[in-house]
């Protein structure tokens, strides 16, 4: 199953909407450059489905942007929830990316939540770590490397090696 990357999108601050940009740099064990969630931890960088953004504009959130929910890549094609904890993704023809979580708890000050009741990154957001670096662009491929079948939501180790 291949997929297309539609937007890469990054913020310098946390807890905030991120914006689109034409590039950007993978860092392997680090996540995206310039990225305020990149960093040694298990959520480097957060994909969501092209479909999910979609099923919440029809919720009444026609303004919703890439990047509107934090995420850093908004992809198209893939069957996220075929994409289980421990899958391993490349993105592009270099980066490669391990999936460590799925969904994280909305913070307390949730626009999304506050506004429509409910929120997609919970139970939709895919959370990677990054193994391989390299430079992607909006169009890069995406392909499933290995697709491990979701039983549970968080890698019980936090390493790349789930």
């Amino acid at each position: 199953m291949t997929g297309t990357v539609l937007s890469i999108c990054t913020s310098a601050r946390k807890s905030h909407s991120k914006a689109p940009v034409e590039r950007a740099r993978v860092i392997a064990r680090h996540g995206i450059e310039g990225d305020a969630h990149a960093g040694p931890w298990h959520r480097q960088v957060s994909l969501l489905a092209a479909g999910d953004l979609e099923f919440m504009r029809a919720r009444g959130l026609s303004g919703l942007r890439f990047g509107s929910f934090a995420e850093n890549l908004v992809v198209d094609g893939i069957d996220f929830e075929r994409v289980g904890v421990g899958s391993r993704l490349r993105l592009g023809g270099e980066v490669e990316i391990v999936v460590t979580q799925i969904g994280k708890e909305c913070h307390a000050a949730c626009a999304i939540m506050a506004r429509v009741g409910e929120c997609i990154m919970p139970t939709r957001g895919l959370f990677a770590e990054v193994v391989r670096g390299g430079e992607i662009a909006p169009g890069a491929a995406v392909e499933i490397l290995e697709a491990v079948p979701r039983a549970g939501t968080r890698c019980p180790r936090r390493t790349l090696r789930c």
